[in-house]
């Protein structure tokens, strides 16, 4: 089975850090792997987005036309992709960041307030964990622990005090419920 994600927003919401946890959790897991970061030459700011491709058998190609799933951070890229995602498919939508109701009614929606949820949780950086939690919950692509292990091994040493609050903010997002739209 193969699952196409697209994570996107703008530089500093840690866009391709939860692109890239998910590729690793994956990759510890032994599946097929693919990640493609693209982003503007802002540092913050700017565009960015990421596309992650986790199959168990050999990946053609990585590029994506149309994701299973996509977490919009914010509202140009909900404006962008949520007329990619393909039938059926998941869209986790940050409603701290987009002023819109999603359009489509041939996919699941899930609506979270990840920056008012961030905060809660003591840290406003936390938010795209929280929607990588939301989208963990609903496409089941990879089980919990293996994104805890990740952000372990993976996360420089320096940040291993914030390892707590990333699986905080993970737990709480894979609890949002979802607006079936």
């Amino acid at each position: 089975m193969q699952n196409e994600i697209l994570i996107a927003g703008f530089g500093g919401q840690g866009v391709l850090f939860a692109g890239q946890l998910l590729a690793y959790a994956a990759m510890d897991e032994g599946k097929q792997v693919t990640w493609i970061p693209s982003y503007g030459p802002e540092m913050r700011g700017g565009t960015a987005n990421c596309t992650v491709i986790i199959s168990d058998e050999e990946i053609g190609s990585p590029l994506v036309s149309h994701p299973q799933a996509v977490i919009a951070m914010n509202r140009p890229s909900l404006d962008k992709y949520e007329p990619l995602v393909k039938p059926d498919g998941v869209l986790v939508v940050n409603t701290s960041m987009v002023d819109r109701k999603t359009t489509r009614t041939d996919i699941k929606v899930v609506e979270v307030d990840a920056n008012a949820m961030a905060e809660k949780l003591g840290d406003k950086r936390m938010s795209n964990m929280v929607l990588l939690g939301a989208l963990l919950g609903q496409l089941g692509v990879l089980p919990m622990k293996a994104i805890e292990h990740a952000l372990q091994v993976h996360l420089p040493e320096r940040h291993h005090s914030l390892l707590p609050k990333n699986y905080e903010a993970l737990h709480e997002g894979a609890m949002m419920q979802a607006l079936s739209i």
